[in-house]
């Protein structure tokens, strides 16, 4: 599966299941903090950052919210995931 992880202005294009809201936000602290040589938490190994993805094959979206706005691209991105019928998750408010 691909989905879109959305914080603030950032987002990670990332290839696995939906996380639930405890994984979004630990990948969310995971991936924002570069650390150099640093290994992955076997509890977030099934998730991965990819690179090369369609829009067209995104399954899956989950805000967490931050500090900044989200931005207009990623704004259009999550309407048009919408317009297909995909639930955008919120971790502030959803428990899915």
């Amino acid at each position: 599966m691909v989905g879109i992880l959305v914080h603030g202005d950032n987002h990670f294009v990332v290839r696995g299941p939906l996380p639930d809201r405890d994984a979004a936000r630990a990948l969310i602290r995971h991936w924002s903090i570069i650390q150099i040589g640093a290994t992955t938490p076997a509890s977030l190994e099934r998730w991965r950052i990819s690179t090369k993805e369609f829009r067209e094959d995104l399954e899956w979206a989950v805000n967490v919210p931050g500090d900044s706005e989200i931005s207009p691209a990623v704004a259009q991105l999550l309407d048009e995931l919408s317009a297909r019928g995909i639930t955008i998750h919120n971790s502030s408010f959803d428990s899915w």
